[in-house]
């Protein structure tokens, strides 16, 4: 294809095309501004207009608001007053009717209560007597059972008088051997340690806790190295002294302990374990708090490091196992006096049940007096209602008939048929009586 040719009054009509659509373009972009100018200038007024009118709008709402609620709260208020004193005099009236009503009632049931007494507290007289009885043979099994606990208890504590703590009978030097044997004393029965025990390897032990199987024989030991210990701190040494002490202390303990593994751990004798008693809690601190590799290496030894504070504790809980073990000796005991115990309480049971029972027969007997005194009630209002009738009916026969009660000639207390004022219908009477005869009155069943 060849070049496009154009000629020069094409090429000056396009020219103005193109100019004609470069202004049509400026013309709508300013025309697009000016536009939104003027939008945002009357959003401005419609705003600020609109504004003023919704809050006045809002006055006149909260204004009628108000009122209304004023009004409201009056008649609320009107409402409330009025139905509080109609409320007021209702209550008021229910109260008297009701005080009323239940004191008859009281007085009703007062007098035919006091008729039925007598043959309730008869019966009820009967059931405390077996009720004490039965509590009398509970009560002395229950003293069995008391007596059972006493043993146990006097199998499992000892404690010494204060004599005992202030002066030892053997009088041993040792601090640390005095205060343990006034440990054990005070929380172990005599039967279950043993002081100054020789084991079978020939050595004597300070203490040797005889407690249930499988734990065994357990041995204590009390002498301790407190020279070093003392040393550490003593403020008088120059800090390497007391450097040269602590390293002495960590080696005394650990001497200590490989001893009393070696003396008191004997297979087939005492416990897999031994026990090392130091006499004073600081001592027991200084190692569980900056020596604790001293005390890895007596549990890796067996021998457990005990302060008096945490010695307490091992023997509190040996007394336990030990009084569990006496309590299980003597379980079956318990279990006789237990089995005895539940046959009395069925025995319990069943006079209750039949305590029950009468109590019950009672209530029902005091309903039937009351349906019988309510049936006696209304024959005697049916006998003066009738009774009634009859005179009004005979006054009136007098006055018309001129005919009234009369005696009979030889028999003043007979009795005598008198004419009323009314044809065929005769009237009988008891004489001197004037009540109506028997063959009146309802015959009904009370």
């Amino acid at each position: 294809m060849g070049a496009l040719q154009l000629t020069p009054a094409e090429w000056l009509l396009a020219g103005l095309l193109i100019a004609v659509l470069v202004l049509q373009a400026w013309l709508l972009l300013r025309g697009g501004a000016a536009e939104r100018r003027l939008r945002e200038g009357l959003g401005d007024d419609l705003g600020d207009l609109m504004e003023q009118r919704l809050a006045a709008r809002h006055r006149e709402l909260l204004l009628d608001l108000h009122d209304g609620l004023g009004r409201q709260t009056d008649r609320i208020g009107e409402h409330a007053r009025a139905d509080r004193e109609l409320l007021q005099r209702g209550l008021t009236a229910a109260s008297l009717q009701l005080s009323r009503g239940m004191q008859a009632l009281t007085q009703s049931v007062d007098g035919r209560l006091d008729t039925l007494s007598g043959q309730v507290n008869q019966r009820l007289d009967e059931g405390f007597r077996k009720t004490n009885e039965t509590f009398a043979s509970v009560m002395a099994r229950l003293a069995t059972i008391d007596e059972a606990q006493k043993k146990i208890d006097s199998l499992t504590t000892n404690v010494v008088s204060l004599q005992e703590l202030l002066g030892d009978k053997r009088a041993r030097g040792a601090f640390g051997e005095v205060q343990l044997e006034n440990l054990v004393r005070n929380m172990l029965p005599p039967e279950a340690f043993a002081f100054q025990q020789v084991l079978p390897n020939g050595t004597r032990v300070d203490c040797l806790l005889t407690l249930p199987a499988p734990t065994g024989n357990v041995a204590v030991d009390a002498k301790f190295p407190l020279e070093n210990y003392h040393r550490m701190f003593d403020d008088s040494l120059a800090e390497l002294d007391r450097r040269a002490a602590q390293q002495a202390f960590r080696a005394d303990v650990k001497r200590h302990v490989d001893a009393i593994s070696t003396k008191y751990i004997l297979p087939g004798s005492t416990a897999d374990g031994a026990v090392m008693f130091l006499p004073a809690e600081a001592v027991f601190a200084e190692l569980h708090a900056y020596h604790p590799e001293v005390v890895a290496y007596a549990q890796h030894k067996r021998v457990w490091i005990v302060s008096p504070t945490t010695l307490m504790a091992v023997l509190n809980t040996a007394r336990a196992v030990m009084k569990d073990v006496e309590t299980r000796k003597q379980i079956h005991v318990i279990q006789d006096a237990l089995g005895k115990l539940a046959k009395d309480f069925q025995r319990f049971d069943e006079r209750m049940a039949a305590l029950a029972r009468h109590i019950e027969q009672a209530s029902r007997d005091v309903q039937e007096v009351h349906t019988s005194s309510r049936k006696i009630s209304a024959h005697f209002r049916r006998i003066e209602s009738v009774q009634l009738d009859e005179e009004d009916e005979g006054g009136a026969g007098n006055e018309e008939g001129g005919a009234g009660k009369f005696p009979v000639a030889g028999n003043p207390r007979g009795s005598a048929t008198v004419a009323g004022g009314r044809e065929g219908s005769p009237a009988r009477f008891d004489a001197g009586q004037g009540l109506p005869a028997a063959s009146s009155v309802s015959s009904d069943p009370f």
